[in-house]
């Protein structure tokens, strides 16, 4: 009977440690923001867009309140989706998703000097235990808006970072695109043909001498699998030649500059690289060949054991750096035009060195900057942030690449070191309309999945 008894006993201290450890393990609380604080509404667009989003996915429907308050601008002046009443709105986040979007749209005939504002505060939040988190209020103006000082969490979508997302510091937006929604980038400026790949999506291509595309077949590609494509476990040297260089120079494309003589043109052999999954589908194979036509481009592009091919003509469009398309749709917009976006959150074909040369190696949470845009790092020991001003910038080398910030600014994401964020630098950016910011950046995870950094920017300089 005693001995029993001491088994119950050990079996009841076993059981009581491992609900105590259960308890110690609590969940993480999930909070409700504004995307960020404050946007504008030029006088040449008729509405905005902007999402309340959710740190982490529910189980069930979130009911949030929102308060509204006008400013020089009256309830009949614009509309509001979801509709008000009595200044409120009742948003609903259902089950499984973690975002609603609000839209703010001018009313046709009403006349704005440009001083009108609303302002919403999330008020109250109902299911699934969520909290107001801090950026908790938006200012929406209808005037175009160069913002003094913003915080925002960039949507790239989560752990599979599905989006590449361009966003303007001046006007404080974000623009998410699937990464896997182009193939090609064709250049647009005059008197220049060059074709970029999708760094997105870890594509590659390689030239083959021929330059008629029936007359490529599967024999062609005997040997690429190897050599065109990234490995991850055991990347080469050798595979550097088919990928764009990551720093943004155009004239070191994988696809070599378009020739005025059609016969020059030679094939190319094109892995699309990866698309969004775990594990990472392959997007297959392709052959193409690019001429002049015009003022612009023909793309001929088939797979690899086709017997016909499909033409894409390609009229360069200057609002733009790049004209795109995709193998599957056609011409599609990828990019903001020129001067509406300055930095890009991305999944990114880079290069690095483990010792003998540079090899091609994917990166996540890789932030690139336009064409027009110039960034520089800054050390806190050097200056810090809090006491950057306008006298601080002519000391500065600012730089052009467009990988110029790149995965500096967090660490870790190896096999042996968790990502973190680097709070000992910051950036500054100056972009297309010579607007200087103070960048840096607060977090790399939201409740620890990666997918969704977050940043602080303060104009320095307008320009």
């Amino acid at each position: 009977m005693k001995q029993v008894t001491k088994y119950s006993v050990i079996i009841f201290l076993i059981i009581l440690v491992a609900s105590c450890r259960k308890r110690e393990v609590p969940m993480a609380d999930i909070f409700a923001n504004f995307e960020t604080t404050a946007l504008g509404i030029t006088p040449a667009e008729s509405e905005v867009s902007f999402k309340i989003r959710l740190t982490s996915s529910v189980r069930e429907n979130v009911n949030i309140v929102v308060n509204m308050s006008n400013q020089n601008v009256l309830a009949t002046e614009y509309s509001i989706t979801p509709q008000a009443s009595a200044a409120k709105l009742n948003i609903v986040i259902p089950a499984g998703n973690n975002e609603a979007t609000i839209t703010i749209k001018k009313v046709t005939g009403s006349l704005y000097d440009g001083d009108e504002k609303v302002q919403l505060t999330l008020e109250a939040i109902n299911g699934a235990g969520v909290l107001v988190g801090a950026t908790k209020q938006i200012t929406i103006s209808f005037a175009e808006l160069v913002s003094t000082a913003a915080s925002a969490t960039i949507n790239g979508g989560g752990i599979n970072y599905p989006n590449r997302v361009f966003i303007d510091l001046s006007s404080n937006r974000q623009y998410a695109v699937t990464r896997t929604n182009w193939d090609l980038g064709f250049f647009t400026a005059p008197n220049e043909y060059r074709v970029i790949l999708n760094s997105a999506s870890a594509m590659m291509a390689r030239q083959i001498n021929k330059n008629d595309l029936l007359a490529v077949t599967a024999t062609d590609t005997i040997g690429f699998s190897n050599e065109v494509a990234f490995n991850q476990t055991n990347p080469s040297t050798a595979s550097l030649p088919y990928i764009d260089y990551p720093n943004g120079d155009i004239t070191r494309t994988a696809i070599a500059a378009i020739s005025a003589t059609a016969s020059n043109n030679k094939v190319y052999i094109v892995n699309r690289g990866l698309g969004i999954g775990i594990p990472t589908p392959s997007r297959g194979w392709k052959k193409i060949r690019i001429i002049q036509n015009g003022n612009g481009y023909s793309l001929q592009h088939a797979d690899i054991a086709a017997t016909t091919f499909s033409t894409i003509n390609i009229t360069k469009n200057d609002d733009y750096y790049f004209n795109y398309i995709s193998f599957d749709a056609g011409a599609t917009v990828v990019e903001p035009i020129k001067k509406k976006w300055d930095l890009a959150w991305s999944y990114f074909s880079n290069v690095t060195n483990f010792g003998n040369g540079e090899v091609p190696y994917l990166f996540q949470d890789v932030m690139l900057q336009n064409r027009n845009v110039q960034a520089v790092q800054v050390l806190e020991a050097t200056k810090p942030f809090v006491a950057f001003s306008e006298v601080d910038i002519a000391t500065l080398a600012f730089q052009t690449a467009q990988n110029a910030i790149g995965s500096s600014w967090r660490s870790g994401g190896g096999p042996t070191t968790a990502p973190a964020v680097r709070t000992d630098r910051y950036y500054i950016v100056k972009d297309g309309d010579n607007n200087v910011y103070k960048l840096r950046f607060t977090a790399l995870t939201q409740n620890g999945e990666r997918g969704y950094p977050a940043y602080e920017a303060i104009l320095v300089k307008k320009g």
